[in-house]
């Protein structure tokens, strides 16, 4: 999956999932300041982005994350490595 195609999917979860305008997000969104995300909406979108990708996301792995290109990079480099 490419990470333009990883992108539209967190974009459409966010709009569904928490009723984000899409105008609001872009890459460089900050999920707690701009897009109002709070910790409890960070762990939904972590259940629905494992359901999605089929992966076990470990919590470490979303502890620096603070955009929404962070969340990208995060699930791409989850798909590109082997499972254990």
């Amino acid at each position: 999956m490419q990470k333009q195609e990883i992108y539209q999917q967190i974009s459409a979860l966010l709009i569904k999932l928490f009723e984000i305008d899409e105008s609001d997000i872009s890459p460089q969104a900050k999920l707690y300041e701009e897009l109002e995300l709070d910790s409890i909406d960070a762990v939904d979108l972590v259940v629905h982005l494992q359901k999605t990708t089929g992966r076990k996301i470990k919590p470490e792995m979303f502890k620096s994350v603070r955009t929404v290109q962070d969340v990208v990079d995060a699930i791409d480099e989850l798909l590109n490595t082997p499972e254990s």
